[in-house]
């Protein structure tokens, strides 16, 4: 496996940014630490310029080449958030913060692209600027098209850009990526079921929620099974279920259920939540209560890969690991890297780290043998896409 040299010897100080940055997650936008943190060292490391606030956290470095004369730059990104999980990995780097953790890796794509960052600015082998993007509130705010509508591609004159993400469902060394619609649309949902609360005991002289919110559910589940397409992929999961009491003998007035929808296509994404609509507004209705539909998170649409873009991630990963390279299927997943590549052409690729806990959970960890492969692609990818 070709791994550029520099990395092995920066692998160890590349380990210790990454075990910092897990040891003090930040969610969402609040992302202070982290991206004072990243403009420094971008400026210890000599980037020609370095810009703060983009998309309110986010960090643009600059880096030009030894040669400038193609006029080109190209965009690497990384985020940088957290998640809001306690962590029960148990490692000597675990997360300072309660309830705050590193699930999903982001501290180790962080810190892989400060040290391609790190690389690329000693050696400026190309011909072109690489611009080096950090992007905040990956995991549900939409940092990415907070940080298009602050003029990432506009400002600084990126042509194309390209993304990563670490996968601890690969064998450690091995790229997958697909052409085309890669990551799913994702729609959150929040249902509010009102009814009248009262005495267990006493079920009669209530409107029971838990009865009716437990009916919704239930019923959610038909719209994959007979409202769409089977060849269509759907997802429609609850995931909370939440009442005003934890009593055992109350019965309360409200209950709040919470989900996700996730899509591929246009029509059965708009179809899917006006059918959740009506099923728990008529649901809710047939046990003599009332609820109300409501969407509490950004949407993301579907992440969709550029075909001469994704041919060059292709390229670089195989000139990294060889032929350790898979087509990808589609991922329920959302990536609100979508918002960029509907602004810019570009790709992202997934990157194997070794089978271990799964993307947020609790006992989750990222690989940090994995830094040297995730640097020396970012930096093959610049070099070759810039002429180096």
């Amino acid at each position: 496996m070709p791994i550029r040299n520099r990395f092995a010897e920066l692998h160890p100080e590349i380990t210790a940014w990454r075990q910092d940055f897990h040891r003090h997650p930040e969610l969402l936008y609040d992302t202070h630490r982290t991206a004072g943190i990243v403009a420094q060292k971008l400026r210890a490391f000599g980037c020609d310029d370095v810009i703060e606030g983009v998309g309110r956290t986010g960090v643009v470095g600059l880096i030009h080449g030894n040669r400038r004369d193609s006029g080109r730059t190209i965009g690497l990104r990384a985020d940088m958030d957290a998640l809001p999980i306690q962590e029960a990995t148990g490692a000597a780097h675990a997360s300072t913060v309660p309830g705050k953790m590193h699930a999903c890796g982001h501290d180790g794509h962080t810190a892989m692209l400060l040290g391609a960052a790190q690389y690329l600015a000693e050696t400026r082998n190309f011909d072109g600027t690489v611009a080096v993007v950090f992007q905040p509130a990956e995991e549900g705010g939409a940092g990415a098209e907070a940080m298009v509508q602050d003029g990432l591609f506009t400002r600084f004159g990126i042509s194309e850009i390209y993304g990563l993400h670490n996968s601890p469902m690969l064998d450690f060394g091995q790229f997958a990526i697909r052409q085309g619609a890669f990551y799913a649309a994702v729609d959150s949902f929040r249902i509010d079921v009102r009814g009248k609360g009262g005495h267990a005991a006493r079920p009669n002289g209530c409107i029971d929620t838990t009865l009716a919110g437990s009916a919704i559910v239930m019923a959610l589940q038909s719209i994959v099974a007979r409202n769409t397409d089977p060849q269509q992929p759907l997802v429609v999961s609850v995931t909370a279920f939440r009442t005003e009491t934890d009593a055992y003998n109350v019965i309360p007035d409200s209950v709040v259920l919470r989900g996700t929808v996730r899509s591929f296509d246009s029509e059965v994404r708009a179809a899917t939540l006006r059918r959740i609509e009506d099923l728990a507004r008529l649901t809710a209705q047939a046990y003599g209560a009332t609820a109300t539909l409501s969407h509490e998170e950004v949407p993301y649409p579907v992440m969709s890969n550029h075909d001469r873009e994704t041919d060059h991630c292709v390229a670089a990963a195989t000139t990294v690991s060889g032929a350790r390279k898979t087509d990808a299927p589609r991922t329920t997943g959302g990536e609100d890297f979508a918002y960029m590549l509907d602004a810019c052409p570009g790709a992202y690729i997934q990157m194997g780290i070794g089978k271990r806990a799964l993307l947020h959970h609790p006992e989750y960890d990222f690989n940090d043998e994995a830094i040297p492969l995730g640097c020396s692609y970012w930096v093959t990818l610049a070099e070759s896409r810039l002429g180096g």
